[in-house]
């Protein structure tokens, strides 16, 4: 075990080299910031640490507070340069800022988090389709966790890609399988 003082006599304990790192980190932006972080933004950075990419609503259950508040953390460590937003209304996610995987020595991680999202997302709608047979647009929104806007862009790309055929119109719709 690691044992760092920081600044006001607050100590860190870190459990390994990483750890260390990611202490050394929230230091650094106290110390710039000339004030300590909220509780809240140390949870959500410690859930980002964790699961890589957290929305709103998934903080709010770990910070016990609110989407809102929950909402106001993330964005509050978007403006400190630690976070990124990816996505937009509901369905935003945040991950680490490549500023935070570069001054860590781990550029190639933030490319892999950043672009894994896309690609998850197709690949989660394809194998919905290959178990299920179809898919409506509400069931993509639900599975890939998007919003409405970003559910008809992901599909508009599938279906651009011929991934898959949409069949029926309005409230009907449903796609399957492309021929490719």
């Amino acid at each position: 075990m690691v044992r760092i003082i920081v600044p006001k006599g607050h100590t860190v304990v870190a459990t390994d080299a990483a750890d260390l790192d990611f202490a050394r980190l929230v230091v650094e932006c106290e110390r710039d910031r000339k004030t300590e972080l909220p509780i809240d933004s140390l949870i959500a950075l410690a859930a980002i640490r964790e699961i890589k990419r957290v929305g709103a609503d998934e903080l709010a259950v770990r910070i016990q507070r609110d989407a809102a508040s929950a909402k106001r953390t993330l964005e509050a460590l978007v403006e400190a340069g630690l976070m990124e937003a990816h996505g937009s209304t509901r369905g935003r996610s945040y991950t680490l800022s490549a500023a935070v995987y570069r001054q860590q020595g781990d550029k190639a991680a933030y490319t892999r988090q950043a672009g894994f999202a896309a690609i998850q997302n197709e690949q989660m709608v394809l194998n919905y389709v290959r178990q299920h047979g179809r898919i409506r647009r509400a069931e993509v929104m639900e599975l890939c966790r998007l919003s409405e806007g970003q559910a008809k862009d992901l599909l508009k790309r599938m279906l651009g890609a011929s991934l898959l055929e949409l069949h029926g119109a309005g409230r009907g719709a449903f796609y399957q399988a492309g021929v490719r």
